[in-house]
This record gives structure tokens, C-alpha cells and sequence, in this order.
């Protein structure tokens, strides 16, 4: 049961600071129709237990050891972080309804990918954290603790896609445009400076 906390733990740790994930979701909480936003919550859980399994059982090292491989991710990576941000900045904003238009779900799926699989910083980050933790631990303990992460990462995404969601009807257009504008300033400057780490690092 330790171990099952430590992951716990451990995974509210790593999703809960403000990151591209966390403003996807906010934005399509603020944005969808509640079950689309919930919808929309549960795809980035998918693609954000993938690359906790994958970073905890290694393959976040293929990224430090295959340099060509990691500058395409940040280059990829952060053309897409950009696209996503500028589409934040220039969307419009009006009343929230449970009738409100949805994005086509084929564009949820691929936009949670690229702020997930083709994030760099998750990719080291998760690889260095969860990696290491996975050296620590005995074979039959490891199953426990990423068990506990991945139940972390279920719970803050669902939470804050409900929160957002059942909120945002007392929220003035204003407010909602606010927060939409910041969510895409901070994509926006993202994407960039991954951008400019592949220039820093390829030229």
C-alpha cells in the first residue's frame, strides 16, 4: 500500500503544475458542451498514462541517446504547441451553453497527442522522475506505484475538467475570454521556446 501512495503522490506532483495539458483541458472545459469537455479529459489521461508507462519503463532515454530523434520532437513539437495557441487566441469566445459548438473529435485526439507525446520537457522530465523512481524499486512493487500514478493522473484531469465545467456558467464572457487569451499567450510562448531550443541546438 506504500508504494500505491508513493505513486499517488508522486502523480498528482507531476500533472498538478500549470502545463499544456492542464490548459487544454481548462480551454475545452471552458469552451465544450460538458460531456465533450469530459470527453476531451479522458483522451488526455490516455495519452498522459501512455507516456507515464513509457517514461517509467525506459523508452524516455531513446529520446536522450537519438539526438536527431529528439530535435524533430521539438521542432515538430513546437510548430504544433504554436498552431494550438494561436488557434486559442483568435477563437471567439461567447456565453457558455450545453448547446455550444464542439471540435470534431479526429482534432481533440491529435491536439492531445502533440501537447503530450510531442512535449520534450514531459518526455526528459517524465523519463528522469519516473525512470529514477523505477530503479528504486523492487519488481514487485513497481506494478503498485505507477498504478498509483496513473489513478493520480485519472483523478486531476477528470476533476478539473468538472470543476471548470460546472463554474464557468458564473463566469462572464469577459472572464471566459481572459482566461482563454492567457491559456493561448502561455501555448503560444511555449511552442516558441521549444522552437528555440531545436534552433539553439541544431545550428
Amino acid at each position: 500500500m506504500k508504494y500505491f501512495i508513493d505513486g499517488l503522490l508522486l502523480g498528482f506532483a507531476y500533472v498538478a503544475p500549470i502545463g499544456v495539458q492542464n490548459i487544454f483541458v481548462i480551454n475545452s472545459a471552458i469552451s465544450d458542451k460538458r460531456m465533450r469537455s469530459f470527453l476531451t479529459a479522458l483522451i488526455v489521461i490516455f495519452f498522459d498514462i501512455t507516456l507515464a508507462l513509457a517514461c517509467f519503463w525506459g523508452v524516455g532515454s531513446l529520446f536522450e541517446n537519438a539526438y536527431i530523434l529528439k530535435m524533430v520532437v521539438y521542432l515538430v513539437g513546437g510548430i504544433a504547441v504554436v498552431k494550438i495557441g494561436h488557434g486559442l487566441l483568435n477563437s471567439e469566445i461567447k456565453a457558455p451553453t450545453e448547446s455550444a459548438e464542439t471540435l470534431p473529435i479526429s482534432k481533440v485526439i491529435v491536439s492531445a497527442c502533440l501537447v503530450t507525446w510531442f512535449n520534450p520537457q514531459a518526455l526528459i522530465d517524465g523519463s528522469l522522475l519516473l525512470g529514477a523512481y523505477r530503479a528504486s524499486l523492487a519488481p514487485n512493487f513497481a506494478l503498485l506505484f505507477i498504478v498509483g500514478v496513473c489513478i493520480a493522473s485519472m483523478t486531476w484531469f477528470v476533476s478539473l475538467s468538472s470543476i471548470i465545467a460546472t463554474f464557468k456558467y458564473q463566469m462572464s464572457v469577459k472572464i471566459l475570454t481572459i482566461i482563454n487569451r492567457v491559456c493561448g499567450i502561455v501555448i503560444v510562448f511555449y511552442g516558441l521556446r521549444l522552437i528555440y531550443i531545436f534552433l539553439e541546438n541544431a545550428f
